[in-house]
């Protein structure tokens, strides 16, 4: 009989990127001022970040959360479900479904037990869940963790989505559940034609706007906003560690499926609720997201100048509309070289390689803040092109 460890001892993939000194994961970071950090004693210009409106060191948010702590204690010590709601929490999800035009909302601890909460709950075992093949791997696990069915459709294919929806209709239930924005990509989902073919084919729609509040809409609530949809949207999810700078997660729809889940999401019943200062943070950061639109304007201008300016240099920037701006590598470890080469010169982004991403398509992920300003943004760039020259990759 193999030892259940055997898997562990023999997984060599990380410490060889370890070893070449190539390893892009776990960086500590000793000081943080939004824009820039500093790690290992050196200030470097930080591009990995969600924090997209900026709003993590702003003021009023970090006052908000302190006067949290000093009211109501650094945590809640137990569920939502028993004795973890605070009055913040209610105030939260009221603020939530007006924000996003839905009738009630329902908080969770993390963005990721959101989804794994709310898809298991929805979908029974008769019914179907139908993804995008792009789609974050919370709502993968969320399907899996159903009793119903999971069927794929090619990334934001209109016409694959039709031939599974015509093969779902076998299923008593179905929920289509989408990305707003796809957070490796930088890609929008065609909700419009998502919404068209779940009239047709009477399914019900869900969207994820972790990467779409704050960024997405007039007001940056969201896809549905932005396309002019918010009443034909059936739930929405969102995360409050990307534009509200701190931590958890919601779903919002009709009061009656809010009701449904808060009952049978195992994930909300059985997990200690957000803590106090996360809940105020956030609550901060919608009253700053009404007060001052200015922060979406700007955000939207630096990821477009960011976007042209990589491409005036050579790079490949794929399918981003967003301020999520991949830099398209190619290998493993040439994505590894690449990223460790701009670490050293000042900058620091994200690497994503396979199996991540599909393989030969690795990518260094870039996104800006509404608080970058446009010199840090020309300093990055010459730091890429630098780099990129340095490798023969421009």
């Amino acid at each position: 009989m193999a030892d259940l460890f055997d898997k562990c001892r023999t997984y060599t993939a990380a410490r060889e990127v370890m070893a070449a000194g190539l390893y892009p994961y776990f960086k500590p970071i000793e000081r943080n001022f939004g824009t820039e950090v500093i790690v290992k004693g050196k200030r470097l210009i930080m591009m990995a970040s969600n924090n997209y409106l900026g709003l993590t060191v702003h003021p009023k948010v970090i006052e908000a959360s302190i006067k949290a702590v000093e009211k109501y204690g650094s945590g809640c010590t137990g569920s939502r479900f028993l004795n973890g709601t605070l009055e913040l929490h209610e105030q939260l999800e009221e603020r939530l479904a007006e924000l996003t035009g839905h009738e009630a909302a329902l908080v969770f601890s993390t963005g990721f037990q959101t989804n794994l909460g709310a898809i298991s709950a929805v979908v029974g075992k008769r019914d179907a869940a139908i993804i995008d093949r792009a789609d974050h791997a919370s709502i993968v696990d969320g399907c899996r963790l159903s009793f119903g069915t999971t069927l794929k459709f090619k990334h934001n294919d209109m016409a694959d989505l039709e031939c599974v929806l015509q093969k779902a209709q076998e299923f008593e239930g179905r929920l289509i559940v989408v990305d707003g924005v796809f957070s490796m990509e930088g890609d929008i989902c065609p909700l419009p034609d998502v919404v068209a073919l779940a009239k047709r084919y009477d399914t019900r729609v869900m969207v994820d706007d972790a990467h779409s509040l704050g960024v997405l809409g007039k007001s940056g609530s969201g896809t549905s906003e932005h396309f002019g949809l918010k009443n034909e949207v059936d739930m929405v999810m969102g995360t409050f560690s990307k534009s509200f700078a701190s931590l958890g997660g919601f779903v919002a729809a009709d009061e009656s499926v809010i009701h449904y889940i808060k009952h049978n999401a195992r994930a909300m019943i059985f997990s200690a609720s957000m803590p106090p200062a996360a809940v105020a943070a956030v609550l901060a950061c919608i009253d700053i997201l009404k007060a001052e639109p200015e922060r979406r304007e700007r955000l939207w201008r630096n990821a477009e100048h960011l976007r042209k300016g990589l491409h005036s240099l050579g790079f490949s920037t794929g399918r981003s509309e967003t301020p999520i701006v991949p830099v398209v590598v190619g290998e493993n470890e040439v994505t590894f070289r690449f990223w460790k080469g701009l670490f050293d010169n000042g900058l620091f982004v994200n690497s994503a390689v396979s199996p991540a991403v599909p393989p030969g398509h690795g990518l260094l992920r870039t996104s800006v803040m509404a608080t970058h300003e446009i010199s840090q943004i020309d300093h990055a760039l010459e730091i890429f092109e630098k780099v990129g020259k340095e490798l023969g990759f421009i």
